[in-house]
């Protein structure tokens, strides 16, 4: 249920092309819509060749954490990601005080880090194994696991240095815009997909 009118008037101005569901969405009552671009935003069928491009498609996130660009004000050089975990975006910095911001899903309490590091690997549908902390944990996980649609690295993943954590897609989009990992940086695939393209091996991320 949509809790405030600004919600309706989203609610009312965009095609809801798509109401998807899961077991676990279903079982928790909740449900997300599937919403048109940003204002300012183009769809495309290819590659996207700036950051005003989408890849056409709609993506099923609250508006506020859509991929658009925004006024962002760094002496970072463009190409650097700034991962900004209480807010809940990521920015890929693109010069001329400006930057192309990604709504996230950061890490749970207790699983919170901060830091700078490069982009070491870039993987397309990566496998994943989960770490034996991880395991201890959670004792029901596979020892491996090989990419595809059901791997929870999603479509994408960028390895940040010699530690653990990555930035990654998810087949989990409802979960953008909450604490939800064990450290690593989730985004919707459309997204990580996007920002894979637009990034190097070496880039600069800083996580704060």
């Amino acid at each position: 249920m949509l809790r405030s009118s600004r919600a309706a008037l989203y609610c009312a101005a965009m095609v809801l092309s798509a109401l998807v569901f899961t077991d676990a969405v279903q079982a928790a009552g909740l449900k997300y819509f599937t919403f048109d671009p940003p204002p300012g935003m183009s769809l495309t069928d290819g590659k996207p060749k700036n950051a005003l491009q989408l890849k056409r498609g709609k993506v099923k996130l609250d508006p506020k954490y859509m991929r658009q660009v925004v006024a962002y004000k760094t002496s970072e050089k463009p190409g650097t990601i700034v991962v900004v975990t209480g807010q809940k975006f990521l920015y890929l910095v693109l010069g001329n005080g400006k930057a192309l911001r990604y709504g996230i899903g950061t890490a749970k309490e207790g699983f919170e880090w901060s830091g700078t590091h490069k982009i070491t690997r870039m993987r397309e549908w990566p496998d994943w194994t989960p770490p034996p902390e991880m395991r201890k944990r959670r004792p029901e996980l596979p020892a491996h696991m090989e990419g595809g649609i059901s791997n929870p690295l999603g479509a994408r993943a960028l390895y940040l240095g010699s530690t653990l954590y990555r930035i990654h897609g998810t087949n989990e989009p409802w979960t953008i815009g909450q604490d939800v990992s064990s450290g690593c940086i989730r985004m919707v695939n459309d997204d990580v997909e996007d920002l894979y393209e637009r990034v190097k091996i070496g880039a600069k991320v800083i996580v704060l």
